[in-house]
């Protein structure tokens, strides 16, 4: 019926409260949850994040990471498919956002490789999966809506350290996967560039590289918080976009803010309906109900982490990651406690089994926006894909089982207790 999520979420949540209270209040009850549910300091980041990645993404940043990039991987066979995956963990990892780096990095990408004889449903294939690792690798917008989630039982910053190691390792496994595939079908290799060309192409890149650990950096420091890191982030990213680069021009401004502000809105909404459906959930005592008779079916942790795993997978075929992560966080991270899983560790397994969500029909945002630039179907794509959900897989059941790829980094930096 192409009604928006939040719409749908929202009038349950009101049709819900009803059924409970059996009062016209109702309205005002949600309403005054939708506000609550919004209203932290932490959730500001979130535009300041997306208004920055706007910025990078109509600055010129993708272009320069892309001649980057292919200094470093472009020279072997199938070069161009490893260019791509690398481009989109570097972009994304700027914008934090994976239809920004489909749009960004695949707008370039996808032509490219067409021209040089990769297969159009490979090359889409490439770019939707690839796309997904910069909500892994920080800053990450759905990872502070986990911290939300928890109640900030998790801080932002500890579940930006946990999504390094897993982010690239998605990377690994999508790029060995591009390799075996392009010496299957032949294709070509890239471009060998002269160690002066790489030299400036590197330094090209750079300015837009180190805003990653300027933000990072700084909130590990204690410069500032996740919020005004978020600030800084917008401040870089304007000086690149407008005076290092020139690629934007004061005139574009005002487009580029309202952009931000119809994304910004979009997204809060989701984040105020979700929430007030888990506040629903929540007073019915569904968690804890779902909670015992997960833990009820069987002793085996095993079992218990591929059934979540499992529920996860489905879910994220049919629900966007924010309202996803919002309502299923308060059901499933009780289980994982008693499991003995780790706040941090949960978080990052939650947000891999989405991101593959993101890549599936019926809802899949990133596939049928990679199939849009592609000009080929979903269908035609879904064949293509599937090696690629191979590796994700793997790498989903690898990262859920060994914890420590999601802890080491934030148990050296002090994050673990």
């Amino acid at each position: 019926l192409n009604v928006p999520v939040a719409f749908c979420m929202g009038i349950a949540t009101v049709l819900a409260f009803l059924t409970m209270s059996g009062e016209l209040p109702a309205f005002v009850a949600v309403a005054h949850q939708i506000a609550t549910g919004i209203d932290s300091f932490a959730l500001l980041a979130i535009p300041f994040f997306i208004l920055s990645g706007q910025l990078m993404g109509q600055g010129g940043i993708a272009r320069r990471l892309i001649d980057f990039a292919n200094t470093l991987v472009g020279r072997f066979r199938g070069g161009l498919a490893f260019v791509n995956v690398v481009t989109c963990m570097f972009f994304g990892a700027i914008s934090g956002s994976a239809t920004a780096a489909i749009s960004s990095v695949g707008g370039f990408m996808i032509p490219l490789m067409n021209k040089m004889g990769y297969h159009r449903d490979f090359n889409a294939s490439v770019t939707i999966t690839a796309a997904t690792t910069g909500l892994l690798i920080p800053p990450s917008n759905v990872m502070i809506v986990y911290s939300l989630a928890t109640g900030g039982a998790v801080s932002i910053a500890a579940i930006f350290m946990a999504g390094f190691l897993p982010g690239f390792l998605v990377g690994l496994g999508l790029i060995l996967v591009s390799a075996v595939l392009s010496v299957r079908h032949n294709y070509g290799k890239g471009e060998t560039f002269p160690f002066r060309e790489g030299v400036v192409r590197f330094f090209k890149a750079v300015p837009a590289l180190l805003l990653v650990f300027i933000v990072i950096g700084g909130i590990l420091l204690g410069w500032f918080t996740p919020t005004e890191a978020s600030a800084v982030a917008v401040l870089y990213a304007f000086f690149l976009a407008v005076v290092v680069y020139r690629e934007v021009k004061i005139r574009d401004l005002p487009r580029i803010l309202l952009q931000c502000g119809i994304t910004t809105s979009v997204v809060f909404l989701l984040i105020g309906t979700s929430m007030a459906m888990s506040w629903v959930l929540a007073s019915e005592n569904v968690p804890q109900d779902i909670s015992a008779y997960l833990v009820g079916l069987t002793d085996s942790k095993v079992l218990l982490l591929l059934m979540i795993n499992a529920i996860l997978l489905a879910v994220g075929t049919f629900m966007d990651m924010t309202p996803a992560i919002l309502i299923f966080t308060p059901i499933f991270l009780p289980v994982a406690e008693r499991l003995g899983l780790h706040p941090l560790h949960f978080g990052i397994v939650m947000i891999m089994n989405l991101c593959i969500g993101l890549c599936t029909p019926p809802v899949g945002t990133c596939l049928f926006l990679g199939c849009g630039i592609a000009e080929t179907t979903v269908t035609r794509v879904m064949r293509h894909i599937l090696p690629f959900f191979g590796a994700m897989l793997v790498t989903l059941l690898i990262c859920t089982f060994v914890p420590e790829i999601s802890l080491w980094l934030p148990d050296k930096l002090g994050f673990v207790r």
